[in-house]
């Protein structure tokens, strides 16, 4: 079984909402999540945006391949109507990134496992770190509690207290 770590999150329509169908769609074609973040809030990251997003990490068992999952969730995004316009960042309905494969490292014609930029981002390692402080990124050898510590990400973020 393969662990796996997946970052959810929006700012288009009902945005908790999103992540518990997102969740519930996650649970129903791949597994039934192992641990589930609480949810973050968090400003636009790499663009300007009127909304904030909402992010959650979930961490599910699975014998499903990589490429696999990729399919699932990005025809989950489709289903929750996520609407690809261009190259660059933008608003969505829903967002799923496959973050970590395990300790594997993976490169696919469609993936890249650790997402790159997971060190960069506070909505992705404040959720990961509260499920999973301890894991160790394969490729930059530290774990969650220490990306956090050095990510140079100053956007606004907070946990909301309910999932």
């Amino acid at each position: 079984m393969n662990e796996v770590y997946l970052g959810i999150g929006g700012n288009l329509g009902d945005r908790l909402q999103n992540i518990r169908v997102a969740i519930n769609l996650i649970s129903e074609r791949i597994a039934v999540p192992e641990q589930i973040s609480s949810v973050y809030i968090s400003e636009p990251w790499g663009f300007q945006h009127a909304k904030y997003f909402t992010n959650a990490v979930v961490m599910i068992k699975t014998n499903k391949s990589a490429d696999e999952i990729f399919g699932i969730t990005t025809g989950i995004e489709l289903e929750m109507k996520r609407v690809r316009n261009s190259t660059g960042y933008e608003g969505r309905t829903m967002d799923i990134d496959i973050l970590f494969w395990g300790n594997d490292i993976l490169k696919t014609e469609n993936l890249i496992i650790p997402h790159p930029k997971i060190q960069d981002r506070l909505f992705v390692i404040m959720p990961m770190a509260e499920i999973s402080k301890e894991f160790i990124h394969p490729v930059l050898k530290k774990n969650m509690q220490q990306l956090l510590k050095s990510c140079n990400d100053t956007g606004k973020i907070r946990k909301l207290k309910n999932k």
